[in-house]
């Protein structure tokens, strides 16, 4: 046995202090974090949950406290924002916010939703990905909201995120995007939501996403993996949120079987050329390097990067985290490729 692999076992089985692994900008965040006062969301109420401060508000103190929030988002500026209402699954209808980048359309469009574990945050928790992605991509970004639990518990979300894109395939050239070009993103949660968007397109006959970008998917039900066991006290996700979150969205037990969940033992085959980026310190990791495996295997293109020193939720936070501008500029090279083979 390699001393890597010694090593990485040792990890496994005692895990790691998650603060010697982050980098400079990664620790300065969770650092604003707790100064912040922000509580671990395993002992909270949900409500109380919903409403602490959140890592988005951690850059944002961080930006503050440098005097450079207006010069961090002088970029994104040029990107129009617009809150709308869509239909949900079940006749009612769900926040959603366009974004729109600078210029003339039509523009490729992006489908997006937001992470939370299906339970907490929201379209402006989760604006910084969206307002990049519409900037870097040059693309229509539409940020879906979707129902939560434990008010609505799964599939609310999946069933919702389906009809985010059915609307959207029937409404992107008056948005002033291509209804032909659409791409599917998403961050934790969300990301899940996306690729069971395209499993659920390609099971009904519709038009398939051009493109999934998952970032750090939930996509497994294992909470014994090696990046489980890692990360048992890493911030702002570990194991015990994982099983809180669990509490608030399943009805049922056994509903954690599903492969809308467990998705690294669903059918993934016929699936649109897919980017995945994880995180080192975040519990998800291995369940998104064995995602990508399994869509390798069924001959979808995949592209996995894994960013050393950062936690879950690095992906937003460009303007204070350097691996964060690096995997958000993949991504959006990603995105343009496809939407470029497209439209040749």
């Amino acid at each position: 046995m390699q001393l890597s692999e010694i090593v990485e076992n040792l990890k496994a089985v005692v895990g790691i202090n998650p603060t010697d692994n982050l980098d400079r900008d990664m620790k300065r965040v969770v650092d604003a974090l707790g100064e912040l006062g922000a509580l671990p969301i395993e002992h909270l109420s949900v409500e109380r949950a919903r409403n602490q401060p959140s890592p988005a508000d951690a850059v944002q103190k961080i930006l503050l406290d440098d005097r450079r929030g207006t010069e961090a988002y002088a970029e994104v500026a040029s990107v129009a924002a617009e809150n709308i209402l869509i239909p949900d699954a079940v006749g009612g209808t769900n926040p959603a916010r366009i974004y729109i980048p600078a210029g003339r359309g039509p523009f490729p469009v992006i489908l997006y939703f937001h992470g939370g574990g299906w339970v907490i945050a929201d379209i402006d928790t989760y604006d910084a990905t969206p307002r990049a992605m519409a900037l870097r991509a040059n693309a229509i970004v539409v940020s879906a909201h979707y129902r939560q639990a434990p008010e609505h518990p799964f599939p609310a979300a999946h069933q919702d995120a389906n009809a985010a894109y059915k609307w959207l395939l029937e409404n992107a050239e008056e948005l002033g995007g291509y209804a032909d070009n659409i791409a599917v993103m998403g961050e934790s949660a969300g990301g899940n939501l996306a690729i069971n968007v395209s499993v659920w397109a390609r099971d009904n006959g519709l038009q398939m996403p051009v493109h999934q970008a998952l970032i750090y998917p939930l996509a497994g039900t294992d909470m014994e993996t090696p990046s489980y066991k890692e990360t048992k006290h890493a911030q702002p996700l570990n194991k015990a949120v994982m099983k809180w979150f669990a509490e608030q969205i399943f009805a049922d037990p056994k509903d954690k079987d599903s492969p809308l969940i467990n998705l690294v033992e669903a059918n993934l085959g016929w699936l649109p050329p897919t980017t995945i980026i994880t995180a080192e310190v975040d519990p998800l990791r291995s369940e998104g390097e064995t995602l990508a495996i399994r869509l390798m295997g069924q001959g979808t293109d995949v592209l996995h990067q894994n960013y050393l020193g950062v936690t879950h939720e690095f992906f937003g936070m460009a303007p204070v985290v350097a691996a964060a501008r690096q995997a958000q500029t993949l991504v959006f090279e990603r995105l343009c490729g496809s939407f470029a083979r497209k439209m040749h």
